[in-house]
């Protein structure tokens, strides 16, 4: 079974949103290998883009540089949260032949146009452009603007029409292309190291849902554009957004809460724990004062006030997880069973913890 979610641009520390995400997703890999499935899981490092490379030149530092530093940091706090490796963690840099290889052959589709140096996926050759985000098309402009799709751009067709490979500006990282000296657009990235590792259809191709438009709409495009070619997806999988307040965790507006710093206050487990009392598909706000009554134990005491049952405990922790990977029910279940002084509550305690990623060391 294949799944690839999206990773992370490494020019700033993990934040509480990259943890939620990674976090289910690294769950839904424990479940599927329990079931008896061989995972093949794949996360991507876009190691280079338009935000890495202006933090890099801020900082006076190589971007490659910037890069192994952030990912290097960023693996040692999803391990120790009790994330997974992933199967594969391939890096954009290191796959651009086969990105400049897609781009011909969208091209040569029909889907792909030059001009001056960079090259655009011609959108109205979709016509089921906008299926998977069911926006309009006056939604999708709005969205592109306020996500780097630059839709005022002269030099496309289409507003909506897509960077597949940009002419790289002085001083920029380039690579030698047909269309001149440049580098590969951030959604050809995804779609071409995803199908290149793990074929097409992936069985699950998942991310935030923040990720949802341009960006996997746009690899789909880019995936099924070529004829012959089978479905990109057969399941897309998308975690909640977090908030701060009433505003969404962002960059941009500097409310982001940090993996690092909340490392100096609370137990990797209690963090891990805090972000599966959320399910993965819901919108939610941080308060930490949650996260602290979850360090102290307030919150497994209350879901434990029920009487455990051996056989009945343990149909209903599988159910929750088959249920759309309902993981605060799955972990209400083992707060009963934490409190329970049976032996076949131990049992399903070790097995579920497990499961759950929460034996960290």
């Amino acid at each position: 079974m294949s799944m690839y979610v999206c990773g992370i641009t490494p020019y700033d520390s993990a934040h509480l949103g990259h943890a939620f995400t990674y976090v289910h997703f690294d769950v839904l890999a424990r479940y599927l290998r329990h079931l008896g499935a061989e995972v093949a899981h794949a996360q991507n490092v876009t190691d280079v883009d338009d935000d890495i490379l202006r933090v890099a030149e801020e900082r006076g530092e190589d971007f490659l540089e910037l890069g192994r530093r952030e990912t290097a940091a960023f693996e040692r706090e999803m391990r120790a949260i009790g994330v997974l490796a992933p199967t594969y963690s391939p890096r954009a840099t290191e796959f651009v032949p086969q990105m400049i290889e897609e781009v011909q052959a969208l091209i040569e589709a029909g889907h792909g146009y030059e001009r001056d140096g960079t090259v655009y996926f011609r959108v109205a050759g979709d016509p089921g452009y906008g299926r998977l985000s069911r926006l309009s098309r006056e939604e999708m402009l709005e969205l592109a603007a306020e996500r780097g799709g630059h839709p005022e751009d002269p030099n496309k067709d289409d507003p909506l029409d897509f960077v597949l490979w940009q002419r790289s500006a002085p001083g920029e990282p380039w690579w030698e292309s047909p269309w001149g000296r440049g580098r590969p657009g951030w959604h050809i990235e995804c779609s071409t190291m995803a199908v290149r590792l793990l074929g097409q259809p992936l069985d699950i191709h998942g991310g935030g849902s923040d990720l949802i438009f341009p960006h996997h709409e746009s690899e789909l495009a880019q995936a099924e554009g070529v004829p012959g070619r089978d479905p990109f997806v057969r399941h897309w999988m998308h975690t909640g957004t977090v908030f701060m307040g009433e505003e969404k965790m962002s960059k941009s507006i500097g409310n982001l809460v940090f993996v690092r710093d909340l490392f100096e206050r609370y137990p990797p487990e209690a963090l891990r724990r805090f972000l599966l009392r959320h399910r993965y598909r819901e919108d939610w706000a941080f308060r930490e004062r949650d996260l602290k009554l979850e360090a102290e134990g307030d919150v497994a005491a209350e879901g434990a006030a029920t009487r455990f049952d051996p056989q009945a405990d343990r149909v209903e922790f599988f159910d929750a997880l088959e249920q759309d990977l309902d993981t605060p029910h799955a972990l209400a279940v083992l707060d009963r069973a934490a409190a329970s002084p049976e032996t076949s509550a131990s049992q399903l305690l070790a097995e579920g913890r497990a499961l759950l990623g929460l034996d960290l060391h």
